[in-house]
């Protein structure tokens, strides 16, 4: 069944996430937090002519949040700042539309369940906002309220 499909990449990534460790030559950085959940991420970006070379984070969260960002992180590498953007709207579209599965998301899309559970969308989108956020080169950190 593909929703035991989605739900065993989540749990996968939650407990084993990807490019998880703080980055000392990043040359973005931004940190989000989730007062609802109490989620907190510090994500890296390396970005060298305007292409993501290298993304990473630390931080604490549910099982959503965590894998939310690390599945991010896998699918941001070697994109450009615009089409990471794109990227961002399409899985935020995935999560608060009732708009058909893109399948341009990859393995973004065992997130289309969380649409269903609204609270939870904070938590699934924390990452994308703190990625936004390190892309515009925002000093403030970002907030899901």
């Amino acid at each position: 069944m593909v929703d035991d499909l989605y739900q065993e990449i989540i749990l996968d990534h939650s407990k084993h996430p990807r490019n998880c460790h703080p980055m000392e030559d990043a040359t973005r950085k931004a940190e989000g937090y989730n007062p609802l959940c109490g989620d907190k991420l510090k994500l890296f970006i390396k970005v060298e002519d305007d292409i993501v070379k290298d993304v990473s984070f630390v931080g604490s969260g549910c099982a959503i949040s965590t894998a939310s960002a690390s599945l991010m992180t896998e699918s941001l590498k070697g994109k450009t700042r615009d089409e990471a953007l794109k990227l961002l709207e399409r899985f935020h579209d995935l999560l608060t539309t009732d708009s058909p599965v893109s399948h341009e998301l990859g393995k973004l899309v065992v997130f289309c369940g969380v649409r269903d559970y609204p609270a939870r969308v904070k938590c699934a989108t924390l990452a994308w906002h703190t990625l936004k956020s390190a892309l515009n080169g925002a000093a403030e950190p970002v907030s899901t309220e």
